[in-house]
C-alpha cells in the first residue's frame, strides 16, 4: 500500500473515532390514557394547584431550575448548580450554557425571574410573603433574596410541591399573553406541544436538543379517558400503552393477563374526608362527635383491597407517611357500633341526613366505598358525581359543603402539606385554629430539623384530637402497562406517578 494512503487511513481512522456518538433518533409512539380530562391550564406553570396530576404534561414540556428526575431527588436541571449563602437569605442559581426553548430562544436568567415573578399557584402567598426581590445577574445567574431564612424554600421552589421553579420563555409569552400560551405552550423541556383536542387527547413530540439526552420515544399522546373500565378496555386492545389510576377491579382484570403488568406509584398521596363546616357552630359537623363517628365508621383495610388491591396502606394523618417530618401513626380501627354510640351521644340515635357527599373524580371504589360505609353506621350520604375540573375549582373557592373526599398527590413535606390543607389560611381550608397558625408560622423559621420535626408532630397530633379530618389511606396509584413497552419508568422520578418520559423505551 502506498505510504500516503496509509497515513490517510490512520488520520481518517483518528477522526472517526474522534467525532461524539450521535444518539439514535426518536421514533414509534407511546399513547397514555389519563384518568381526568386534560385541561389546557395543564399547560401553564403559572397557575399549578397542589396537585400532581398537572405534572403529567408540566415536567414533559416544561423544564425548571430544579427538579426531581431519576436518579435525583432534587437536581439541577436548567440550572447546572445552585448555592445557599450562609445567612439562609440567598439563593443563587447558575443556568446551563446552550439551552434553548422549543421556539429557538435561548433560556436565559430574565426568563426565569419573569417566570416567578408570575407565578401564582400553590404556594405562591408563601412565596410572596417570604421572598423580598428576584435578580438577574447576568444571563446565566438568576438570585432569589429572601426576606428572612426560609429552611423550606428549596421543598417549595425544587420539586413537584409547587411549579414555581419551571422557567418559560418571557419573550413568546409577552407577545402571545396568557390564553394564546395555554392554545400553543413553549418550554424547554423533553417533549414540545403538537396539538390539543378539548376533552379528547394531547399530542407531543420529541424534542432532539433536551439537555438532559434525547428521547427514545418520538411522539406521545396523552389521551382524556375518564371511565377506568374504558382505560382498561384499550390497554387490552393495545390502543394504549400505559393507562392510568386504574379502579381495583379493572387492575384486578388486567393484572390476570400474561402480557400486562400493574405497577403501583411511589408518590406521596392520600386520601382524606374533610369536614368543612366543622367551623359553622350551626352546622352538625362542629359537633366533635359526629367527626368521631365518621372515622369509626370506615373500613380502611376493606377500602384498600377493594380499591387499591392492598397497595395502599390505611392513614391515620392526611401528611402521607412518606413525606419528611409525616407523623407516623395508626388509624383509627374499624368500629361501627362506636360509631353508632357517637351519634347517640350527639343527639341522632336515628342517624343523620349528611346530605351530600362530594368526593374527588377519578376513584369510583374508593367514593362509593365511603359512602356505603358511612350509609351503614347511620350517617347517611349520597354521592354526588362531578367533573374534575369543577371539583377542584369549587373546593378551592370554598363552594363544597359538608363532607368532601379528597386526594392529593404532590411532593414536599409535612409543612407545605400544613401550609396547604390545615392552617388558617391556606388555600384549600375553611377554616383554623390560632395555635396552629402559630405553630406553623415557628416551624417556617426553625432551620435545626430536629426541632422542626417536633413543632410538625405537634400540628400532626393536633389535628387528631381535634378530628379535623377523617383520613382513608395513602394512594398508590394503580397504573397498567402494555406489551409494548419495554422501559415503563413510572417509579423512576422520586414522589411522582408520573413516567420520566426521555426514558421510556418501546421493544424492538
Amino acid at each position: 500500500m502506498h505510504p500516503f494512503r496509509v497515513v490517510s487511513l490512520a488520520v481518517i481512522l483518528i477522526l472517526v473515532a474522534a467525532l461524539p456518538v450521535t444518539a439514535q433518533a426518536p421514533a414509534g409512539q407511546v399513547v397514555m390514557a389519563m384518568h381526568v380530562t386534560i385541561a389546557p391550564s395543564w399547560f401553564d406553570p403559572s397557575t399549578a394547584p397542589p396537585q400532581i396530576t398537572p405534572f403529567a404534561t408540566l415536567y414533559a414540556m416544561h423544564d425548571a431550575l430544579v427538579r426531581p428526575y431519576p436518579g435525583q431527588k432534587m437536581g439541577p436541571s436548567l440550572a447546572e448548580s445552585w448555592k445557599e449563602s450562609p445567612d439562609g437569605k440567598v439563593y443563587e442559581f447558575k443556568l446551563r450554557r446552550g439551552l434553548k426553548f422549543h421556539n429557538g430562544d435561548p433560556v436565559t436568567a430574565e426568563d426565569a425571574k419573569f417566570s416567578f415573578e408570575r407565578y401564582k399557584g400553590a404556594g405562591a402567598k408563601e412565596f410572596q410573603a417570604r421572598v423580598e426581590r428576584v435578580e438577574a445577574v447576568d444571563p446565566l445567574t438568576v438570585r432569589y433574596h429572601l426576606k428572612a431564612a426560609w429552611p423550606d424554600f428549596m421543598t417549595y421552589f425544587g420539586t413537584t410541591t409547587t411549579a414555581a421553579g419551571v422557567v418559560v420563555p418571557k419573550k413568546y409569552l409577552t407577545q402571545v399573553g396568557d390564553d394564546g400560551f395555554k392554545k400553543h405552550p413553549i418550554g424547554a423541556g423533553p417533549y414540545k406541544f403538537v396539538a390539543h383536542k378539548p376533552g379528547i387527547e394531547v399530542v407531543m413530540e420529541a424534542y432532539p436538543g433536551y439537555w438532559r439526552k434525547v428521547p427514545h420515544v418520538k411522539t406521545v399522546i396523552l389521551k382524556s379517558v375518564p371511565e377506568s373500565t374504558t382505560r382498561a378496555v384499550l390497554l387490552k386492545s393495545a390502543e394504549a400503552d400505559i393507562v392510568v389510576a386504574l379502579d381495583g377491579p379493572d387492575a384486578e382484570d388486567i393484572k390476570r393477563d400474561p402480557r400486562m403488568q400493574i405497577v403501583s406509584s411511589k408518590h406521596a398521596s392520600i386520601f382524606w374526608i374533610d369536614f368543612t363546616e366543622q367551623w359553622d357552630p350551626k352546622s352538625p359537623w362542629a359537633d366533635k362527635r359526629l367527626r368521631q363517628a365518621v372515622n369509626f365508621a370506615l373500613n380502611r383495610k376493606q377500602i384498600n383491597e377493594a380499591a387499591c388491591l392492598g397497595f395502599c396502606p390505611p392513614a391515620g394523618v392526611i401528611v402521607p407517611r412518606v413525606m419528611e417530618f409525616a407523623l407516623q401513626v395508626e388509624p383509627h380501627p374499624y368500629d361501627p357500633a362506636k360509631a353508632k354510640q357517637l351519634l347517640t351521644e350527639a343527639g341522632y340515635p336515628n342517624g343523620i341526613d349528611a346530605g351530600e357527599f362530594f368526593a374527588i373524580p377519578g376513584f369510583p371504589t374508593v367514593a362509593e366505598s365511603c359512602v356505603n360505609f358511612l350509609n351503614a353506621a347511620g350517617i347517611r350520604v349520597r354521592l354526588r358525581p362531578m367533573e374534575r375540573a369543577t371539583f377542584y375549582a369549587q373546593w378551592r373557592e370554598k363552594k363544597l359543603r359538608g363532607l368532601v373526599m379528597t386526594a392529593v398527590g404532590n411532593s414536599g413535606n409535612a409543612a407545605s402539606r400544613v401550609e396547604s390543607f390545615i392552617q388558617s389560611k391556606g388555600g384549600y381550608t375553611y377554616g383554623g385554629y390560632p395555635d396552629i397558625d402559630d405553630l406553623f408560622q415557628q416551624q417556617a423559621g426553625e432551620r435545626d430539623p430536629k426541632k422542626r420535626e417536633a413543632i410538625l408532630h405537634k400540628i400532626q397530633k393536633l389535628t387528631i384530637e381535634r378530628v379535623m379530618f377523617a383520613p382513608i389511606m395513602d394512594l398508590r396509584v394503580l397504573m397498567g402497562v402494555g406489551p409494548r413497552v419495554a422501559k415503563h419508568t413510572i417509579t423512576d422520578i422520586w414522589m411522582s406517578p408520573w413516567p420520566a418520559y426521555e426514558d421510556i423505551t418501546l421493544k424492538n
